[in-house]
């Protein structure tokens, strides 16, 4: 098996493998934890924020349990604006890569057999024919992989879902000295039981917890804190990428938290529970470290992976206030929670010095899943390779004034999904979105109407036409494709309305 391209060889030897002097403070731990699915507002803490600065808390707030995103959140820096990709390979690729789906072309999720997964149900469009449905380019640098070279023990534990290829299908592969229940898959078959081993989306290494009564999610926690415990133990600083296969559908029960949600039944309890049993998972490492001694001196980042499922009849409650769901192109689609904190604050610590975070801060700042990149990176004082999209966000951290990224996203879907064949735009507090299907354009001004209600592209022409301008010198630089034609397979690049 081929392994993953490391550059940037002379640096990394420069840092010495991490290999310190007895003076050198020991490089800083990182936990990264994706959820698979979890929206903006699938949480106890609020991210939504009124114009007086006072936090807004919604009924979604006042339904779920996560108290341990509390004592995160309480001790460092939610992100109020942060996105993913809209649908979740490319955002697992985009955190791997630096790189925002539109560049890395893997631009809708995989299938384990490398198939196509664009719905296609449009009779006039259809899915770009080479995106990268095999998942992860092999010539792309990984994170996990500098950190590897640079001596950490990097750790996968839960949902992969990196591609198909047999490359990508290995977190072995990609980067990470141990795996944890990874693989091709998207989904598990189920939480419970075998994990669904005679289904078509095994789980796989989990044997031991074969019919015990273990959720899956607990499971895969207690494994991931023996990973930590064995590099603790044996003085590797480590990277967790803990990606819990939950809250995804199948939406079944965790019956550890059923008591705690009577006025809710069905798929509804059973969402609520999965949540609550993610955040026990943080609560548990959480505690794992303080326990290892090694909770000052690590850094976690709460992310998930795209915007929520929430199995609710009108898709614009599954994350009010904002507009639809996961694989959508309004805000449901690509919003999500995202918390930056040190497991245990402490100001003596060098790592904490160099990157100081205030307890229960915030930014409102745009950023993006692509920004975990170069952010780890700098926290592991080494270098990411220069052909990434994101934007190191140690700023924000550490508490300087001014933004430190462009406040511009672009997110682009060429496929047919829940919302067919659209591409984003932000830029501030304006969003463009453009459908392909039909050929339309639409404009938010999200400061005032974050639920995506008031459409103002016929009255803001000139920004339309500017930012349409944009998203087509962005995709052009970032060598995207379109979607295509029915009819003769050509592309169908966005036209821009009122052009001069």
């Amino acid at each position: 098996m081929k392994k993953p391209r490391i550059v940037f060889t002379l640096v990394l030897a420069l840092v010495g493998g991490l290999q310190l002097s007895a003076e050198s403070p020991a490089p800083p731990n990182i936990v990264f934890f994706l959820v698979d699915d979890m929206g903006w507002q699938d949480t106890s803490v609020p991210f939504l924020y009124g114009k007086d600065g006072k936090p807004v808390i919604t009924p979604l707030n006042q339904r779920y349990r996560t108290p341990a995103m509390e004592t995160l959140a309480e001790a460092g820096m939610k992100f109020t604006n942060a996105y993913a990709m809209s649908v979740c390979t490319p955002s697992r690729v985009a955190w791997m890569t630096g790189q925002n789906s539109v560049r890395h072309r893997v631009t809708n999720w995989t299938h384990p057999e490398g198939i196509e997964t664009t719905q296609n149900n449009v009779d006039s469009h259809r899915s770009p024919t080479d995106w990268g449905r095999m998942g992860l380019p092999e010539d792309l640098t990984t994170l996990p992989s500098l950190l590897q070279a640079a001596g950490y023990r990097t750790i996968h534990a839960g949902k992969a879902h990196f591609g198909a290829s047999e490359y990508a299908r290995d977190p072995l592969n990609v980067g990470f000295d141990i795996n944890i229940a990874g693989s091709e898959i998207g989904h598990p078959g189920s939480y419970s039981g075998d994990y669904g081993q005679n289904s078509n989306r095994p789980v796989p290494g989990m044997e031991a917890y074969y019919n015990t009564g273990i959720h899956l999610t607990d499971a895969n926690t207690i494994e991931v804190r023996k990973a930590i415990g064995r590099a603790v133990h044996e003085n590797k600083p480590f990277f967790a990428y803990v990606a819990h296969y939950a809250v995804h559908a199948p939406f079944q029960l965790d019956r550890r938290f059923a008591k705690n949600y009577p006025g809710l039944r069905g798929q509804l309890l059973a969402y609520a529970t999965l949540i609550e049993g993610m955040d026990q998972s943080l609560g548990d490492i959480l505690t794992h470290l303080h326990g290892l001694g090694v909770a000052d001196n690590t850094l976690i980042i709460f992310m998930s992976d795209n915007g929520g499922d929430a199995p609710e009849r009108d898709v614009n409650q599954s994350n009010a206030p904002l507009r639809h769901k996961k694989a959508s192109k309004y805000e449901g689609g690509s919003r999500v929670p995202m918390i930056a904190a040190w497991a245990e604050p402490n100001p003596e610590n060098p790592n904490q010095q160099r990157i100081p975070i205030n307890p229960a801060s915030r930014t409102d700042d745009i950023v993006a899943i692509f920004d975990i990149f170069p952010t780890l990176a700098n926290v592991a004082g080494i270098e990411a390779p220069s052909e990434v999209d994101g934007h190191d966000l140690t700023p924000y951290l550490q508490g300087k004034p001014g933004s430190h990224r462009p406040q511009e996203l672009l997110i682009h879907y060429p496929h047919d999904h829940r919302s067919q064949y659209f591409t984003t735009l932000r830029q501030g507090p304006w969003k463009l979105i453009h459908s392909h299907a039909p050929r339309s354009f639409e404009l938010y001004n999200l400061d005032d109407d974050i639920s995506e209600s008031n459409n103002l592209a016929d009255a803001e022409p000139d920004r339309v036409r500017s930012m349409a301008e944009r998203i087509l010198e962005i995709i052009e630089a970032s060598g995207g494709q379109w979607p295509v034609l029915q009819e003769d397979g050509r592309e169908d690049p966005l036209r821009v309305p009122n052009r001069q």
